[in-house]
């Protein structure tokens, strides 16, 4: 489990083309420090296992449905990606339940600069919209964001000075593609609620 408050911006230092999946290597010395094989590590709020590791950088294999769900398969040598790894037992939750299973890929629509934060339009692939709700959470390539608008295809997030400079947010443009994976907890209560009605044909009747 992850909480989507990113430790650094690493870059993908290699490619290898698998056929049915790609293998990359990243460079990131926080993340690394420790790493050993069978870890995980959030890239852009994909949950990658590690492969190799050495000195700073180690490698992970990403197979067809990953690539195909998100946007890894747009990176190249020199990307740079936000990396985070999995939360300890009892550490602090900076930010919110994050699986690094990512639901679907959305677009930068629009920036709106202002003096102190930046305001980002990012469009909602079909069928994630009724997850998303003003001021709930939402991960956004892997960075944990409160939703500031949400529309019927789309949503903003403000972001803050930190965000920009420490993050791959401060480096998209419109129509960047970000990995997108809505709050676990709105799939849960959908799922519980069309089981419930499902059974007793009253909405919440065993809640």
């Amino acid at each position: 489990m992850f909480t989507g408050i990113v430790e650094e911006l690493g870059e993908v230092t290699a490619v290898e083309n698998l056929g049915d999946a790609s293998r990359f290597r990243l460079r990131g010395p926080v993340v690394t420090d420790g790493a050993k094989h069978g870890d995980s590590i959030a890239v852009n709020g994909v949950c990658l296992t590690v492969v190799e590791h050495e000195g700073d950088e180690f490698t992970a294999d990403v197979m067809a449905e990953t690539l195909n769900r998100s946007s890894l398969g747009a990176l190249g040598v020199g990307s740079r990606v936000n990396l985070e790894r999995p939360t300890a037992v009892g550490a602090r939750l900076g930010g919110h339940i994050v699986q690094g299973h990512v639901d679907g890929t959305g677009a930068v629509l629009e920036r709106r600069p202002s003096e102190n934060w930046e305001i980002v339009k990012i469009s909602l692939p079909d069928g994630l919209a009724r997850y998303v709700v003003e001021k709930g959470s939402i991960t956004v390539d892997g960075i944990s964001l409160t939703v500031v608008d949400a529309g019927s295809d789309h949503f903003t997030v403000s972001l803050i000075p930190t965000t920009l400079a420490l993050t791959t947010l401060g480096l998209k443009q419109p129509g960047d593609p970000v990995n997108l994976e809505v709050d676990i907890v709105a799939k849960y209560v959908e799922r519980l609620l069309a089981s419930t009605q499902g059974a007793t044909g009253t909405p919440g009747a065993a809640l």
